[in-house]
């Protein structure tokens, strides 16, 4: 899906937040 907003735990942690214009994976 293109244009997800995405938040990355890491530890319990949020590392990074933004929106997510393409997935790769």
């Amino acid at each position: 899906e293109a244009g997800l907003r995405f938040a990355i735990r890491e530890g319990g942690r949020t590392v990074g937040a933004g929106v997510v214009s393409e997935i790769e994976g």
